[in-house]
């Protein structure tokens, strides 16, 4: 059983304490579900943690990590939190127009690895859940974030590979293709998941989801509050 945990985390700087200065305690919920869904990741002893991230742009510069794109810089700084130090290795980045049948491809490969893998998984939902959103409001959002939510919600991994990639790209959601990697992983692991949803909510416009899948059975902390909150 190679694959054996997966967390589903957004990436927005302002995750990062001291990145726009006075705004980072809006977010403190979503920093704790974050934290919570790594600890889990840990809890189950992988081997390795791989990182699967939106990419390659924007960089990750804003959070002191030109280096690396902005989802993997954030997926660093949530295991560094851990006491994880980066690996070079860990991380994928995962273009926004790659075709679900790919993103399932590249998901496989984990799957099929000899060593116990866990993976972080750093995408957000549409950008468009209001007017002072980076896409503006499109009444297309809600209802695509709603399907994104629940399918992250149950570990459905065929509902998350269904999702369709143009409407994602028209909504400027980046989680799309990172998401349906962890589908074609779970998918190819054959065996059947289950998931909790820790946090969904938009608090500026823009849809963020911190969920777990486990592989069942499985034994897992009671079920938390949902902290949402509306757009």
């Amino acid at each position: 059983m190679p694959l054996v945990a997966a967390a589903v985390c957004p990436f927005p700087p302002l995750l990062v304490p001291g990145v726009g200065a006075g705004a980072t305690g809006e977010l403190d919920e979503l920093r704790a579900a974050c934290d919570t869904a790594v600890a889990e990741l840990l809890a189950a002893e992988p081997d390795r943690i791989a990182t699967i991230g939106a990419g390659p742009e924007p960089s990750g510069a804003e959070v002191g990590r030109p280096d690396l794109p902005l989802s993997l810089a954030i997926g660093v700084w949530l295991l560094g939190r851990h006491g994880l130090a980066e690996s070079p290795a860990a991380g994928q980045v995962v273009a926004a127009d790659t075709p679900p049948a790919e993103c399932a491809r590249l998901g496989a490969t984990y799957a099929a690895e000899a060593r116990r893998v866990a993976l972080l998984v750093l995408g957000d939902g549409t950008a468009c859940r209001s007017p002072k959103a980076p896409g503006y409001l499109d009444p297309r959002a809600e209802p695509y974030d709603a399907t994104a939510a629940r399918a992250l919600a149950q570990a459905d991994a065929a509902a998350v590979l269904a999702l369709d990639p143009g409407l994602a790209q028209e909504l400027r959601c980046a989680g799309r293709a990172p998401w349906q990697v962890l589908a074609g992983a779970v998918i190819a692991d054959g065996r059947r998941w289950h998931g909790r949803l820790y946090y969904d909510d938009a608090p500026y416009g823009v849809a963020y989801f911190v969920a777990t899948w486990h592989p069942s059975p499985s034994s897992t902390p009671p079920t938390p509050p949902i902290m949402n909150r509306g757009s």
